[in-house]
């Protein structure tokens, strides 16, 4: 079975994230096997980045995209595409959401790819909620399944 990662600083605190989180979860039980990686965010540190990205190092493997403002803006059904072709070649593909102040260069440099949601900022929180979401989207393209319209 398919193997997604997610890989971000901090935990989901508020309800209504985790209850979001968790259905879209549920919903791609169905196509993947999805797992997620919470390693510690600094938020008050000038050291973050840094300090996130010593954490999140580790799992910078098989086919990485991490979430970069300055990213590449794709559609769902170019996302959906670049996904399926990573699974040709990889049993896994790994997302990574930094903290409040972003990835560090390393891991962006060392990404296969570098994915923004556009220019707008949005809290990590709301962002891992986006990512499932937009996982599903790109697996139901896939598979040919009506959610995606």
């Amino acid at each position: 079975m398919k193997k997604i990662n997610i890989i971000c600083a901090g935990k989901l605190k508020e309800k209504f994230f985790k209850d979001a989180f968790l259905e879209y979860e549920k919903r791609l039980s169905r196509f993947c096997k999805l797992n997620v990686v919470e390693v510690n965010d600094y938020p008050d540190d000038m050291n973050s980045i840094e300090k996130e990205a010593t954490l999140m190092l580790p799992y910078l493997k098989n086919f990485s995209i991490s979430l970069d403002i300055n990213g590449k803006n794709l559609s769902s059904e170019e996302f959906s595409s670049s996904i399926d072709k990573a699974f040709i070649t990889n049993s896994e593909v790994n997302f990574f959401i930094g903290g409040s102040h972003g990835l560090s260069n390393e891991i962006k440099q060392k990404s296969n790819l570098n994915l923004s949601f556009g220019k707008l900022t949005y809290p990590h929180q709301l962002m891992r909620v986006m990512l499932v979401e937009q996982i599903y989207r790109a697996f139901s393209i896939t598979t040919n399944t009506k959610y995606h319209k």
